[in-house]
């Protein structure tokens, strides 16, 4: 159960340090994708969704290290989400060319590994 723990540990960390972030800063760190937020309603939106699903998700996974069947649920959360963009990423990298997009590739590398280190984690539990 260490790496699982481990692995929905680490993502509480970075969805709650990303949600705070994006609830505070949504048009500077929208700014660093290389989007731009022109309206009042686009903050908002920003910061619903980039700031307030992933502090939800983060408290879910922290109510989850307090139950071994929360955890596997999380975990399988956390592969299926994670999955999803990676998916997604791919999927806008072809569509939109993405040769020069260093932050979605490197997202991608990133969200690439989590969702594999967190599919391993999930195995790991399910053999125990």
């Amino acid at each position: 159960m260490g790496l699982a723990r481990l692995m929905v540990i680490l993502q509480i960390l970075v969805l709650a340090a990303s949600g705070l972030a994006y609830f505070i800063w949504p048009q500077e760190l929208a700014n660093v994708s290389g989007a731009l937020l022109m309206t009042p309603a686009a903050v908002t939106d920003v910061r619903a969704w980039y700031g307030g699903l992933q502090l939800g998700l983060a408290a879910f996974l922290g109510l989850a290290l307090s139950s071994p069947a929360l955890l596997r649920a999380a975990l399988t959360l956390q592969v299926l989400l994670l999955s999803a963009l990676v998916l997604a990423r791919l999927g806008g990298l072809w569509l939109d060319g993405g040769a020069q997009q260093t932050f979605n590739l490197t997202a991608l590398l990133l969200e690439g590994v989590a969702a594999g280190l967190s599919f391993w984690a999930l195995r790991g539990l399910n053999r125990a």
